[in-house]
């Protein structure tokens, strides 16, 4: 069977998804699904809501239904590292799974988020951290894998600038000798400034708020990455732009992310040029003409 087939899916596919709260946003099932038809492969992704209470109940499904895998999205990362039966030395180190993969009987936790990042540097901006002074605008779960990532990556600095000094210090720490906490003047000096924060995505209470970086202090020479893919182009790529900075949105992330996962889940180098493509064209049609 081929996943062109008109009886597609059938009993006999393979099962992925992604489990979250909400989860009908998840652009994961669109991104596997197009690389699973581009691989000929007869597996399918879907999207499974599950409430924290269930969470514990859910990954015993994964046993019970035989599903090779799942994302892990808001709000059950860091529970869900609990609950796995290993990690991956990356999950452990921050103490959150965005994918699990199953092993037989064992669920293994991972977190791509970082391998994703750096990915999506080097593919989408041709920016390599090696040697690059760095600053990360956020000390979450995405702070904490981007700081992670760079220094592994072999940045000369990484800088974290956070809402509360305890919580940039704690994110620095993962960043070994490169981290060390910050303020925003630090922008000014950095090769690479990276946006970990929601303000200014779509459907939340920041949507079109004014960015956490001061546009002042961005220039000509500079990569500003913002991690929201929704919409496009946040305030702060626009600021950026117009500043004379290189810019650099969520997407390729997202994009980059997923296909690490694909690879634990199959084996198999997977099609990046193409889940770009289908994710690209599902943005460009939720956001109309002017996306073009």
């Amino acid at each position: 069977m081929t996943r062109r087939s008109t009886t597609w899916p059938s009993a006999g596919s393979q099962v992925v998804g992604v489990i979250g709260n909400p989860v009908a946003h998840s652009l994961s099932p669109l991104l596997h699904n197009s690389a699973f038809d581009a691989l000929g492969l007869d597996w399918v992704s879907v999207g499974f809501c599950v409430e924290p209470a269930g969470l514990s109940d859910a990954l015993a499904g994964i046993r019970g239904l035989g599903l090779l895998g799942v994302s892990v999205t808001m709000p059950h990362k860091a529970r869900a590292a609990e609950l796995v039966d290993r990690l991956s030395d990356t999950a452990a180190l921050l103490g959150a799974v965005n994918c699990i993969a199953r092993d037989q009987d064992e669920l293994v936790g991972h977190n791509t988020d970082g391998e994703g990042f750096v990915a999506s540097l080097r593919r989408e901006a041709r920016f390599e951290p090696a040697g690059r002074r760095c600053v990360v605008v956020g000390a979450g779960g995405a702070g904490r894998a981007v700081v992670s990532a760079l220094a592994e990556a072999g940045a000369e600095a990484v800088v974290v600038v956070a809402r509360t000094p305890a919580a940039a210090r704690r994110a620095a720490a993962l960043g070994e000798a490169a981290g060390r906490p910050g303020t925003m003047d630090d922008v000014r000096g950095a090769d690479l400034v990276v946006d970990t924060t929601p303000v200014g995505m779509t459907g939340t209470d920041s949507a079109g708020a004014p960015p956490v970086v001061d546009p002042e202090l961005l220039g000509p020479g500079q990569l500003v990455v913002d991690l929201v893919y929704d919409p496009e182009i946040t305030p702060l790529l626009s600021a950026a732009m117009t500043r004379g900075a290189s810019v650099l949105g969520g997407l390729g992330m997202l994009v980059h992310q997923a296909a690490v996962q694909l690879r634990l889940w199959t084996g198999l180098e997977p099609p990046v040029d193409v889940m770009w493509a289908a994710v690209d064209a599902a943005v460009r049609r939720k956001n109309g003409p002017a996306a073009q």
